[in-house]
């Protein structure tokens, strides 16, 4: 059982063994033959253990609950364990999914382009394993405590509306990262906040803009709508009090962008468990996100690059963060 003390509980419905290949950019897209791997990492993956991993790095207290199975299962408790990471695992008799990202590289192993992901749907996730999760969820969350559900529900999971209701119904502050019909139906759960990225906003809304897209998810019932969106940086917008406030990216971060969402929804999360404002939350998200961008796989960074990453912030906007951050 949880302590006094507020955490954060990270909830992974369809995590992965993920493996990230460099190859050389002209080898990336050959037809046929032999493509030659640059190098090979292999880690506990899925939004939601992206978000957990950062957290930790972070010394923040969290805990990570996520169904596992099979062979691939085994050996992410086996990696969560040797990282020190606090679990709370519901055993599924299917396998565990994997994801493959290809990240193109110069000839000097430097990012040359955007990585491609191939993704597996994950295995089917019945009733009483879902139900099962949404317990271990209500168990370990108190008042104070900040709830993280991220990424995608596996085939055959139930709606993501109760979930959420088991969180708030808790005390917990609900931070959802998801897309399609579960960011919909997290709104409509009443979800505290929503951290989709761009893409993930205007599609589930079916609106043309980020501004639209965010207030349908507001009037569906979010308490708050935070989009990333790349290089323009992120924005946060409150149904109550209304109002919107935004952040630049950082500049001159190039690498390896896979995961940098992640990095930026434990930013908030972080933000949400210290108290800060919206500026704050944002400013913490931004640099999260970028440190992420340095590194090979999704959902590290090094302690070491965010205050040079805070540095380059643009604060012409004359807003300064009120919380010390947690670097």
């Amino acid at each position: 059982m949880p302590g006094t003390r507020p955490h954060v509980v990270v909830v992974t419905p369809n995590p992965a063994l993920d493996v990230t290949y460099t190859v050389e950019a002209r080898d990336v897209a050959a037809p046929g033959g032999t493509v030659r791997v640059g190098s090979v990492l292999r880690r506990a993956g899925g939004k939601g253990l992206n978000v957990a991993r950062v957290l930790h790095v972070l010394g923040l207290p969290v805990t990570a609950v996520q169904p596992l199975g099979g062979d691939a299962g085994a050996w992410i408790r086996r990696e969560l364990a040797d990282l020190g990471l606090p679990t709370d695992t519901v055993d599924v008799p299917a396998p565990t999914r994997s994801t493959v990202t290809v990240v193109p590289t110069t000839p000097d192993g430097s990012p040359d382009a955007h990585p491609t992901v191939y993704a597996e749907p994950g295995p089917v996730l019945d009733a009483a394993a879902w139900d099962a999760v949404c317990v271990r969820v209500a168990a370990r969350c108190r008042p104070g405590d900040v709830l993280v559900v991220a990424g995608s529900l596996p085939p055959g999971a139930a709606r993501l509306g109760p979930l959420v209701s088991a969180g708030r119904a808790a005390g917990a502050h609900v931070v959802v990262d998801t897309g399609g019909t579960a960011l919909l139906d997290a709104a409509r759960a009443g979800a505290d906040t929503l951290a989709p990225n761009a893409a993930e906003a205007r599609s589930a809304t079916g609106t043309p803009t980020v501004d639209t897209a965010v207030a349908a998810l507001l009037d569906l019932g979010a308490g708050r709508v935070v989009v990333s969106d790349g290089a323009a940086g992120l924005l946060a917008t409150r149904r109550s009090p209304a109002g919107t406030v935004r952040q630049p990216a950082v500049p001159h971060v190039t690498g390896n962008p896979t995961g940098a969402g992640d990095a930026a929804t434990a930013g908030l999360a972080a933000a949400v468990l210290a108290g800060a404002d919206d500026a704050t939350a944002l400013r913490w998200a931004a640099v999260l996100g970028a440190a992420a961008v340095l590194r090979p796989g999704a959902g590290e960074v090094d302690p070491a690059d965010l205050p040079v990453l805070d540095a380059r912030l643009d604060t012409r906007t004359g807003r300064t963060p009120r919380t010390e951050p947690p670097w």
